[in-house]
């Protein structure tokens, strides 16, 4: 194992081991007023598109460590299944998710518009670096804890330092032909604000172009990470920094690169529902998601930390050091569901 697994794995393990029952009387005068509410309540429901499987369980567990009897029903899926499932249940006039987290930011947007959602500041969002703040709404209807960091990843037993595509451009050479991985714009919010950000750079011809080297195409962002583990592909795309380190930690022959056109930041909200069955259980899940006690839990996952009080996970490359692109939020209201179309046009799928 790396020193990067070890020291990782021991930082994981201390981190989540950190947060003990019975935490409640260290809670601030905030928090334990909506404490005493959550816990008539017992549980809320949180539909989880940003985190991957494991951070989101242990982001529950650490919740109910910190607030004990109050249960989060962590129901993970890409985000625009999580979206699906949540106008699912606004269709069928069922009231079952409290806190919706996606990489769409139009998620958010335009459930704010429909009058979806219910008004609320975690007093711990002060706490955030300023560009997250920004990041919000200005009326309060969601908050941005979770950055998405997408870049390219190599297996290093395959790809060379010195051979590895260096930007988004080069993937589309022909010596990349059956050797690249990528999520699909139609489940994952991530890598529709991706291929919005693409289409900007290089126009659609630049899929048409990648499209002619037969990627593998998953669903999430994620899914590039389990095919070069598995050895199927040798090249991941707009795939997750958070997972790939993680990876690496454990053992699997992976590298990070940052691409000179521009690593794809992504701000992802989360907002609570105006019809949420456990309003109280969810105030308070957002003011631990946006306190350091949650970028403790996932900066052991490695994913980014947005307060000054918890440093950025170990392996990173500040994201101050690299070129960052960034999508808008109108960006991608408006571009994300042109790009599903084109997409399915283009690669069948």
């Amino acid at each position: 194992m790396t020193d990067l697994g070890r020291r990782g794995l021991l930082a994981a393990a201390a981190i989540i081991g950190a947060a003990r029952p019975g935490r409640a009387a260290a809670l601030l005068p905030h928090e334990q007023e909506l404490y005493a509410a959550a816990r008539r309540e017992g549980e809320l429901t949180w539909y989880a598109g940003q985190l991957s499987a494991e951070p989101c369980e242990a982001v529950g567990k650490a919740f109910t460590e910190r607030y004990p009897g109050v249960r989060v029903n962590v129901v993970r899926s890409t985000s625009q299944v999580a979206f699906q499932r949540l106008s699912q249940d606004m269709r069928a006039g069922v009231a079952q998710c409290d806190v919706l987290s996606s990489t769409d930011y139009s998620h958010s947007s335009s459930l704010k518009r429909d009058g979806r959602l219910l008004q609320y500041r975690p007093r711990n969002a002060e706490g955030l670096l300023d560009f997250v703040r920004k990041a919000g709404d200005p009326e309060d209807f969601f908050h941005v804890f979770y950055i998405g960091v997408h870049l390219l990843a190599r297996r290093n037993d395959r790809v060379s330092e010195a051979e590895a595509p260096r930007s988004w451009k080069a993937l589309t050479e022909p010596r990349w032909r059956d050797q690249l991985a990528v999520g699909h714009p139609g489940y994952s919010g991530a890598i529709g604000a991706w291929a919005v950000l693409l289409r900007k750079l290089y126009g659609w011809d630049y899929f048409k172009a990648l499209e002619k080297n037969r990627p593998q195409i998953g669903r999430s962002s994620i899914d590039p990470v389990t095919t070069l583990n598995a050895g199927e592909r040798s090249i991941g795309v707009a795939i997750p920094s958070a997972s790939t380190l993680l990876s690496m930690a454990r053992g699997n022959p992976l590298s990070l690169a940052y691409p000179e056109d521009g690593t794809v930041v992504v701000p992802s909200p989360s907002c609570i529902q105006k019809t949420a069955p456990h309003p109280n259980a969810a105030k308070l899940f957002m003011e631990y998601c946006t306190s350091a006690d949650y970028f403790r839990v996932t900066r052991a996952f490695f994913n980014e930390s947005l307060r000054a009080d918890v440093p950025p996970p170990e392996g990173a490359r500040p994201l101050d050091q690299v070129k960052v692109i960034m999508p808008t939020p109108e960006e991608i209201e408006k571009g994300v569901p042109e790009v599903k179309e084109q997409w399915r046009d283009t690669f069948g799928i």
